[in-house]
């Protein structure tokens, strides 16, 4: 799995000009899928993102996580995190997996960050044309993938 996460002030989803999900003051993730992540993949980052510290303490510094924070999360997955660029100038998804993994995949990892999170995460529709609309706090965006844990 490979996440964007991004520290926001405010963050939505709109489907079919529908504002689906709304956040103020926490985490964008863009999450991408392949066939080769599995439960482990899951539960690590969803522990890793949950337990980030980059919320800002008392004096400044990035010393508390979106739990510290009561923040929340908006989960949208993204299929083009896992794009190709080597060869040539148009992108290729070969390593993105197809809708029948990736969609059990996306809605075990929501239920995994409500669990660590303690409550209800934002989603998009997954394979909709979405527009994700955020205002970047910092800018704070980091990019984990679970294939380079260590």
């Amino acid at each position: 799995m490979r996440a964007v996460i991004q520290r926001v002030s405010r963050a939505s989803i709109t489907v079919d000009n529908d504002v689906i999900s709304a956040i103020e003051n926490g985490l964008l993730v863009l999450l991408g899928i392949e066939d080769a992540d599995g439960k482990e993949d899951i539960e690590w980052l969803s522990k890793k993102i949950t337990n980030l510290r980059i919320f800002n303490d008392d004096e400044g510094i990035m010393n508390r996580s979106i739990l510290d924070v009561d923040g929340n999360i908006i989960v949208v997955s993204q299929f083009t995190l896992h794009a190709l660029t080597k060869k040539g100038n148009r992108p290729s998804y070969i390593k993105a997996s197809k809708p029948e993994i990736a969609i059990p995949l996306y809605e075990a990892f929501v239920q995994k960050i409500e669990e660590d999170l303690g409550k209800k995460v934002g989603t998009g529709v997954f394979g909709a044309d979405m527009k994700v609309d955020l205002l970047n706090d910092g800018p704070v965006t980091i990019l984990i993938d679970t294939k380079h844990r260590e």
